[in-house]
C-alpha cells in the first residue's frame, strides 16, 4: 500500500503564534474584521510562515499537462490533440496563463507530465511518464508504478522550485479530458453522485454532459467501492494530476504557500489531504469555479475561496489573477499602521 508519509513529513502548522498574529491584525486602523478575508488569509500567510512580518518571494506556477484515455468515450467537445497544441501555445507564452502571470511578475514553467504528442522540441520540462492515461472506463487509468513516479516527478519540481528561493507556489493543468477525470475522482473519494459534480469542461451541450455523466457513472460502478485515495488516483486520475498532488504535498513539506486553483487542481488537493491531512494548513484556494462540481469539491474540503468570477479555464488562471490579493494580505499586515502609530484612538471598551 502507497504511504505518502515515506515521501513526504508534512508537519501540522505551528499555532502557537496565532494570538500574536490576530492581535497585530486587530491593532490596524480600521474596525475589526473590516478587510474580511484578507484577514483571513494574512493569518493565514503569517502562520504558514511563522513570523509576524511574511513575506512572499519569488512567486511560482508549475503548470503540468497530460492526456486522458477516457476522451475515446466521447467525454470532451475537442479533441485529444489540443492539450499539445496549447502546450505549444504556453510556450510561446501566447496564453491566458502566460498573461497574467507577466502581468503579476509570477514565473512559470510548463511541464509535459504525459501528453500524446512529442513534445521534444519544445522549451517546457519533459517529465513525462507516458504519451496519456489509458480508458479508465474499462481499465485503471495508470498503474501503480506511474502513478508513483507521477507523484514522485511533481514533488521533485516542487522541491527544486523551493530551492531556488519560492515560498509561494501555485498550480496549472491542461488535459482534454481532465474534467472527467477529476469528477471521477472526487465522485470516488466523497461519495457525492456523479450526476451532482459532473460540468460542461470544455463546453458539453445538455447531451453531452448527460453522455458524459452515463459514461463516468458506468466507470465508477465497474471499478467498485475503492477507498483508499492512492488506488483512486491510479484508476481515475491523469499525470498531470498525480503530478500536483505530489507537488503540493512536497510545497507543504517545504513550508511554502500553496494557492490552488479551480476544479481539476481542487482534485488533486482533494487527493493530497487524504493523503497527508496536514497539507489542508498551508494552502489557500484562489476561486470557486464556474464548473459545477467545484462549489461541492470546495463544501466538501471544508474551504473557503478567495473570489468567485465565473472562471472555468484552468492552467492556473485563478491563482495568477487572484495572487495581488494574497499581496494585499500580506502588505497591509507588514505596513499599515496600527492605532498606536498612528495616534488614532481605538475602538472604546465603555
Amino acid at each position: 500500500m502507497f504511504d505518502a508519509r515515506k515521501l513526504f513529513t508534512v508537519p501540522a502548522v505551528d499555532r502557537a503564534l496565532q494570538a500574536a498574529i490576530q492581535q497585530k491584525i486587530d491593532q490596524k486602523t480600521k474596525p475589526p474584521g473590516a478587510l474580511g478575508i484578507l484577514e483571513t488569509v494574512a493569518l493565514q500567510v503569517a502562520l504558514v510562515q511563522q513570523s509576524l512580518t511574511p513575506t512572499l518571494q519569488k512567486p511560482h506556477l508549475l503548470l503540468f499537462a497530460g492526456d486522458h484515455g477516457i476522451v475515446a468515450e466521447g467525454v470532451s467537445p475537442f479533441p485529444q490533440v489540443v492539450t499539445q497544441q496549447m502546450v505549444r501555445n504556453f510556450a510561446d507564452g501566447g496564453a491566458a496563463i502566460n498573461v497574467f502571470c507577466r502581468q503579476h511578475g509570477i514565473a512559470i514553467d510548463v511541464i509535459d507530465a504525459g501528453v500524446n504528442g512529442d513534445l521534444s522540441g519544445l522549451p517546457v520540462t519533459h517529465a513525462k511518464v507516458a504519451p496519456g492515461t489509458r480508458n479508465f472506463l474499462h481499465e485503471p487509468a495508470m498503474t501503480v508504478t506511474e502513478c508513483e513516479q507521477a507523484i514522485a516527478r511533481g514533488a521533485a519540481l516542487a522541491r527544486a522550485t523551493a530551492e531556488s528561493g519560492c515560498n509561494v507556489i501555485g498550480f496549472g493543468e491542461m488535459g482534454i479530458g481532465n474534467t472527467s477525470s477529476a469528477t471521477a475522482l472526487f465522485a470516488a473519494l466523497s461519495g457525492v453522485p456523479v450526476a451532482d459534480c459532473v460540468g460542461r469542461g470544455t463546453g458539453l451541450d445538455d447531451a453531452g454532459v448527460m453522455h458524459k455523466t452515463r459514461v463516468l457513472e458506468k466507470a465508477l460502478a465497474r471499478h467498485g467501492a475503492l477507498t483508499d485515495p492512492f488506488d483512486i488516483l491510479c484508476t481515475f486520475g491523469g499525470f498531470e494530476i498525480a503530478m500536483m498532488a505530489g507537488a503540493l504535498l512536497a510545497a507543504c513539506e517545504q513550508g511554502m504557500l500553496v494557492l490552488v486553483d479551480g476544479f481539476i487542481a481542487s482534485s488533486a488537493a482533494a487527493l493530497a489531504f487524504a493523503l497527508e491531512p496536514h497539507a489542508r494548513d498551508y494552502c489557500l484556494f484562489s476561486h470557486l469555479s464556474n464548473e459545477s462540481g467545484h462549489r461541492k469539491m470546495l463544501d466538501y474540503l471544508q474551504v473557503q475561496p478567495l473570489v468567485s468570477l465565473g472562471l472555468r479555464l484552468g492552467e492556473g488562471s485563478g491563482v495568477a489573477v487572484t495572487y495581488p490579493l494574497v499581496e494585499s494580505a500580506v502588505r497591509f499586515l507588514n505596513e499599515m499602521a496600527s492605532f498606536a502609530d498612528a495616534g488614532v484612538s481605538g475602538k472604546s471598551d465603555a
